[in-house]
């Protein structure tokens, strides 16, 4: 598991995640349907990015994303959005 603190870290991860299974940059864009900029931005560290596009990069890319360090009673309606910051 890769820790990450900042968006240019996770920029980092997923430029080599992408390197790693062999796409390109087009290749990564398409498979996530995002643009080919959004995928620069993203690997350049941008920290204004799109969360939802973020999160289908990471799944185009066969990973996911895990929180740690956080209070463990947090109810399934809250892990599913349901309260959104109340």
């Amino acid at each position: 598991m890769t820790s990450i603190r900042s968006p240019q870290q996770l920029g980092r991860a997923l430029r080599a995640a992408r390197k790693q299974l062999g796409l390109t940059q087009p290749q990564l864009a398409l498979a996530a349907g995002v643009g080919v900029r959004f995928i620069v931005d993203l690997e350049a560290g941008k920290p204004t990015l799109r969360l939802e596009n973020v999160l289908r990069v990471i799944d185009a890319l066969g990973g996911e994303v895990q929180l740690s360090g956080l209070p463990s009673s947090v109810t399934n309606d809250q892990r599913e959005g349901g309260d959104h910051g109340a």
